[in-house]
Parts: C-alpha cells; sequence; structure tokens
C-alpha cells in the first residue's frame, strides 16, 4: 500500500514542556487512523504540524503527492461560513450533501448561515470538506453536536473515502465503526495499535497486565538473588570476624585454621560479587520497569431519596412555535431512580423540552406535572455560559475551607493542575470547562441530573470514568447525547421526540433498534406481499380486458378497477 504521509522523529516543545518526543509513523492510502491521547497529550500539536501550521524543533513531515489536498474539520463550532459556496463549482454537491446530513436549507444566505444551531454550522461545513473531495481527511470531534442520522451518514462516508484520515474523537461508537488502526499519544511518544477502539481499549489492557506479570516475576528473582546475596554477607561477615580474632598462644599457632577462615571470607565475597554482577547484567539486558496504571478520573454523585416514585408526569403536553408544531398529544411518566435517554433529531425540541423541566420554558397545551421535593442539576452542552472572568473557585462560591479542600480534592482527581485554579474561566479548554460544570453539581445535592451531552470535550479515559460513576448513581438520570457508547451502557429507557410527539420507550436504545428494523423489515415484506397479490390481479384483469370491446359496460367496470389495483400499486 502507498504511503501518502510520513512523519520521523518529530519534536516539539513549549517552554519547558516537551509534547513530542521523537514521533515516527507513515500513514498509507485507504487507511483510517484514530488518534488517541488525554487531553493535552499532543494530538492538536501533532494535527498543526501535519497541517503546516507550527513547525516541528525536530524532524519532518513527507507527503505524496507534495500537494497532496488536505480537508480539515477544526474542533469548533465556530465554523467559518460565508455565502461563496453557492457560488463555487461545488455548490450543488453541497446542496446535495447537505440534505443527506438532514438539513433543509431552503435558500443560501447571510441571514440564514447567521441563524444556523452549532449542529447545523457543523453539518454545513462537514458538507463542504466533502464538496471539495479532498485527498486526505483530518476530522478533529467530528460528531460533536451531530444527530444520529448525521452520524450513521459520516460513518458510512468514511467507510466509503477512498483516501486516507486522521480521526480525532472521543465517540467510541464512531472510532469501533470507521478506524482500522489506532495512533496513541502518551507522555510524548506514539504508539501504533492494529484495529478499531474496541480492540485498542483490549491490546492495551493485555499489554499492562503482561508487563505487571514480568515485572512481578522480575521482582521475585530480584528478591531471590538478594536474599541469597544477604546470607553470604552474614557468611562473609563471620568468617571475617574468626579470621581476625586472637586467641592464647597455643591457639595463635594454629595458623592453618586462621588462614583457612580467611580463604573462607574470600570465597563469600567472591560469590557476592559475582551474584551482583550476573543480576546487574541480567537487568541491564532485561530490566522489566514497572508499568504505569493508566490515569483515572474520579467523579461522585450522591443521591439521598427513596427509589421509584414518580417524579415527572406529562399529560398531553403540547410546545408550538408560530406554526411550527415541535410536539403533540405525548403522555409519559419518570420515576425515581430511572435512567432515560432523550433522542431525537437536531430541532426536534430536545433542548426546549429541557427548558420545560427547568420552568424556563412553558407548555402551549397540556400538563407537566414535577414534584416540588426534586433538586434538578443541569449540565449544559455549551460551557460558554460560565463566567469568564472568575477563576474556578471563584465560580464555585464555597461557603467554607472544608468545601474548598473537598473541591480541590475533586479537581485534582479530574486531572486539574492546581495553577489552572488561579486562571479565568476565559482562559481554560472546553474540556476544562466541562469538569468544571461537573464540580459545580457534585458539590450540590440533587435528586435529577439532566446532561445534555455531557461527554462533549471530554477525552476517552475520562468518558469511561463518567459512565462509570452515573452507572452507580441512585437518583433519575436524563440524557441528551449523541454518544452511542454512553446511551447503550446506562439508560434502559427512552423519551423519543419524533413525528412530532414524544414516545416513552420501556427498553434501551440497541433493543429499541433491534425491534424497530425487525418491524421494519416485516412491514417491508408485507408490503411486497401486497404488491405480488395486486399485480396477479392485475394480470387477471389485463387477461380478461383484452378479450371485451371497449366501450361496454363490462369493459369500463374492469377498467375502472383495473385502475384502483394500478394506483393502489403505486402507492405501495
Amino acid at each position: 500500500m502507498t504511503t501518502v504521509i510520513q512523519g520521523k522523529g518529530l519534536q516539539k516543545s513549549f517552554g519547558e514542556r516537551e509534547i513530542l518526543k521523537d514521533v515516527s509513523f507513515d500513514i498509507r492510502k485507504g487507511e483510517k487512523i484514530g488518534l488517541v491521547g488525554w487531553n493535552g497529550a499532543g494530538k492538536t500539536t501533532l494535527v498543526k504540524i501535519l497541517l503546516n501550521k507550527i513547525e516541528p524543533d525536530k524532524g519532518s513531515v513527507t507527503m505524496w503527492p507534495p500537494d497532496l489536498s488536505l480537508g480539515y474539520l477544526p474542533q469548533s463550532t465556530d465554523y467559518s461560513l460565508s455565502i461563496d459556496f453557492e457560488l463555487s463549482e461545488y455548490g450543488e454537491k453541497l446542496m446535495e450533501t447537505s440534505k443527506l446530513l438532514g438539513l433543509q436549507i431552503e435558500r443560501w444566505d447571510e441571514e440564514d448561515l447567521a441563524h444556523l444551531s452549532g449542529g447545523e454550522r457543523l453539518k454545513l461545513y462537514l458538507a463542504k470538506i466533502w464538496a471539495n473531495a479532498p485527498e486526505f481527511l483530518i476530522l478533529d470531534e467530528p460528531t460533536n453536536h451531530l444527530d444520529m442520522q448525521g452520524v450513521n451518514w459520516l460513518i458510512e462516508e468514511v467507510n466509503d473515502y477512498a483516501g486516507a484520515s486522521i480521526i480525532i474523537s472521543h465517540d467510541r461508537y464512531f472510532l469501533d465503526e470507521t478506524v482500522t488502526k489506532v495512533f496513541e499519544i502518551e507522555e510524548g511518544r506514539l504508539k501504533v495499535y492494529e484495529g478499531n477502539y474496541t480492540a485498542y481499549r483490549d491490546e492495551k489492557h493485555r499489554q499492562y497486565e503482561q508487563e505487571k506479570r514480568d515485572y512481578e516475576k522480575q521482582q521475585r528473582k530480584v528478591g531471590m538473588i538478594e536474599k541469597q546475596i544477604s546470607t553470604f554477607k552474614n557468611w562473609s561477615e563471620k568468617a571475617h570476624r574468626q579470621a581476625g580474632k586472637g586467641g592464647s598462644n597455643a591457639e595463635n599457632r594454629q595458623m592453618g585454621l586462621r588462614e583457612f577462615e580467611r580463604a573462607k571470607a574470600k570465597k563469600k565475597d567472591n560469590q557476592i560479587k559475582s551474584k551482583l554482577k550476573r543480576l546487574n547484567l541480567e537487568l541491564s539486558k532485561h530490566e522489566v520497569t514497572k508499568p504505569k496504571k493508566e490515569k483515572s478520573v474520579s467523579f461522585h454523585f450522591e443521591s439521598i431519596h427513596k427509589r421509584g416514585n414518580r417524579i415527572l408526569d406529562a399529560k398531553g403536553i403540547m410546545k408550538q412555535f408560530g406554526d411550527r408544531v415541535l410536539f403533540e398529544k405525548s403522555h409519559f411518566y419518570v420515576k425515581h431512580g430511572e435512567r432515560i435517554g432523550l433522542l431525537g433529531s437536531n430541532g426536534a425540541g430536545k433542548t426546549t423540552f429541557i427548558k420545560m423541566l427547568l420552568n424556563e420554558e412553558t407548555l402551549t397545551k397540556g400538563s407537566l406535572w414535577i414534584s416540588e421535593s426534586t433538586k434538578i442539576a443541569y449540565l449544559s452542552q455549551d460551557v460558554g455560559d460560565l463566567p469568564g472572568e472568575k477563576t474556578p473557585l471563584e465560580y464555585l462560591d464555597l461557603e467554607d475551607r472544608q468545601q474548598e479542600t473537598n473541591a480541590r480534592t475533586i479537581f485534582a482527581n479530574m486531572g486539574i493542575q492546581n495553577e489552572i485554579l488561579q486562571k479565568p474561566i476565559s482562559q481554560l479548554s472546553l474540556g476544562e470547562r466541562t469538569r468544571i460544570k461537573l464540580i459545580h453539581m457534585i458539590l450540590k445535592e440533587y435528586d435529577v441530573l439532566i446532561l445534555d451531552e455531557p461527554t462533549n470535550h471530554l477525552d476517552l479515559p475520562s468518558r469511561e470514568e463518567l459512565e462509570r460513576t452515573l452507572s452507580s448513581y441512585t437518583g433519575t438520570l436524563i440524557i441528551v447525547s449523541h454518544d452511542r457508547y454512553l446511551i447503550e451502557k446506562l439508560c434502559t429507557k427512552l423519551l423519543i421526540i419524533e413525528k412530532s410527539k414524544i414516545q416513552q420507550i420501556e427498553m434501551g436504545l440497541k433493543e429499541y433498534e433491534e425491534r424497530r428494523m425487525n418491524k421494519e423489515k416485516q412491514e417491508d415484506q408485507n408490503v411486497l406481499e401486497e404488491i405480488a397479490i395486486i399485480e396477479t390481479k392485475i394480470t387477471e384483469l389485463l387477461g380478461k380486458i383484452s378479450y371485451l370491446t371497449a366501450g361496454t359496460v363490462e369493459y369500463d367496470q374492469i377498467d375502472k378497477e383495473l385502475l384502483m389495483y394500478m394506483e393502489k400499486k403505486r402507492k405501495l
């Protein structure tokens, strides 16, 4: 397979911090690479070097051909969009791709673009990249803000794409479905794993366990040799003491005994030196360093209320903006302790429904009862609503030293360094801001967590730790997310907004989709059977009418019946 990009000995430092250390790699045509690592590990730095936005301190990047065209999706919702798309030679392709992504824009003007949501802007930017048909793709968090229709479209497009691509993503489902190789950056080094994300995690865990066993085996051997050396030292010291002892004249005449002890002491000294030499030689050739345990991130959520009681009851609720009905005639309830995935395409009304739960939006019709004793915590996907001028500690508004100690402990568990606590929030990364919001929730008492895209901006280890923590949370979870892993793992029930209705589903996402697919297959089969019956009837009527004279009563009757069956077939 032809190499399209090669990196050799790449090194990059910012101040005293070394980000990349002797990074080398080959990317071949058609390869789909998942680039993973903790936030701040160096993924974006490597991408910027590939895009020629920054220069490495050492090393080189070679591309074949040298003018290889790159399609780049940055990690941002503030994408640069303008009306000149329509004037470009790709305008028609852009419109076509936009529709496949579920983006319905009737007119292309600056006002339309200005009012697009983050998800819609992302879709349009993806459509722009695809319309320009690049030879190499770099996608940084491409599924952020995409609904499931958009994610599925992108999976198909990436898999059909003939060129190579680098994908930075914390969406494990997306990585599993698209990448065939994983580049992991850890402590400045790049390591390559074959297979998708799940294969990478399995192999990384296997390697850790193997290194742990090898290290423990080595330590047992080192311990055994050190014990032997200690025994020899004791014997040597005893022999030296015996050889140096003075005695009576009669004893001193027994020179042979003292010489014997000296010889024995010398022999033990030589054995010690030999053992130490063999140990050092073996360690220099085959030393196994203690494997580093993966960083962990700790979240702690508590809920003190009893499970099972209804906390929310919706009866015939409707929400309408002008002529547009988001949902109507919707009935459902939520019990304390349930884990619910709130799903729907972009613009279906998920955010509006959340605002109703938070008493920020009113109903058009119906009733929505929420228990007065229920305390709700809300994590929005917009981290831009934090006070940028405040530091994290000022934002948390801690009442006493104990709370501050708890907060600092949680920050440390989340991998946020102490110096970050002194910076204004406006200077922090999106991932750091998301964690600050989570900490704010942790320090409060609550019964319900409404999490709107909670894994956006979190790196992969943080996502997995958040899942483990939410699995043991005893309160009510309402999760809006396009992270399929998160929904499948945590949510046992669904609220789905589609066809202008909120529908309650008493099962998880995987089971629901399987049943829906089976139902659609059965419906398709029923339709095919019905069409076959209609076609048989049409053939029979055509046979009859061919023997009749036009204009007769019988001819007109059969002709009318024939037209009816043809219309039925057309509709099916």
